[in-house]
């Protein structure tokens, strides 16, 4: 089971798993020799006398900047240790690198980029579904300015997310609520007429929980660091000037 433990003083983290004492193989020139690790013991002796504490990590918090799989991606957690909370960066600035993982007094956040629908495979999906009676382009483009109309009457905290399968884990994708549905139908009466309309309605009904008629968020990642307290700050240097003294001993 990985652990999370963080040394108070210095708030620096470790993760310990089940591969810390993993051995290395160092090649040189002449020979390959093998090299034990024990990394948490090394951890514990750089901070040697110094306060530690485990922090658990919370379910669900987990958010990256890049794709799943990029390897040299920066991601974020939140862990606690019951009284505080904290948020925990993940990186490493290249893939032969270990992970590095910092401690930051604060929160982060989901800042909404842009909210959009995906125009291209709507035009695509009715030109294949409706050949045989194709819409005119003009009404096509009326359609899809509708749907930019109801991007802005919709609440985001109110629509159910759908578990769509993104690349980018800051790209989240909705479905639209009955009262947006109820909205586009409405104003697509101004637009279409017989046939043409229970065509749209019968396209708007097949696709409103797929990805031809989902809207599309794209956030960004805002870190909300916080200062440490004067009396927080002046706890660690005493423990460190405590530290010091041990030493000298």
């Amino acid at each position: 089971m990985n652990q999370l433990i963080r040394c108070i003083p210095c708030d620096e983290i470790f993760m310990q798993t089940p591969f810390d004492q993993w051995p290395e193989d160092e090649e040189t020139s002449e020979e390959c020799r093998t090299i034990e690790m024990d990394d948490l013991q090394a951890f514990l002796k750089h901070h040697k006398n110094h306060q530690t504490e485990s922090l658990h990590i919370l379910e669900d918090s987990f958010i990256s900047e890049k794709p799943y799989s990029e390897p040299t991606k920066i991601s974020y957690f939140k862990a606690t240790n019951g009284k505080e909370r904290f948020v925990i960066k993940k990186f490493r600035k290249r893939i032969d690198e270990p992970l590095t993982y910092q401690l930051i007094h604060g929160d982060y956040s989901l800042k909404l980029l842009r909210l959009e629908i995906p125009s291209k495979e709507i035009i695509q999906q009715m030109a294949i579904e409706l050949k045989d009676s194709p819409l005119p382009r003009p009404k096509v483009e009326a359609f899809l300015k509708i749907l930019k109309l109801v991007l802005k009457t919709v609440d985001l905290e109110s629509l159910e997310r759908i578990p769509e399968d993104s690349p980018h884990p800051l790209e989240i994708y909705y479905k639209m609520d009955e009262v947006s549905l109820a909205y586009l139908l409405r104003n697509c009466r101004n637009i279409f007429e017989g046939e043409e309309y229970k065509a749209i309605e019968s396209f708007i009904q097949r696709h409103q929980e797929d990805g031809v008629l989902l809207l599309k968020a794209t956030y960004e990642i805002q870190i909300n660091e916080v200062a440490k307290s004067k009396k927080r700050m002046a706890s660690i240097a005493q423990n460190l000037e405590a530290k010091r003294y041990v030493e000298k001993k």
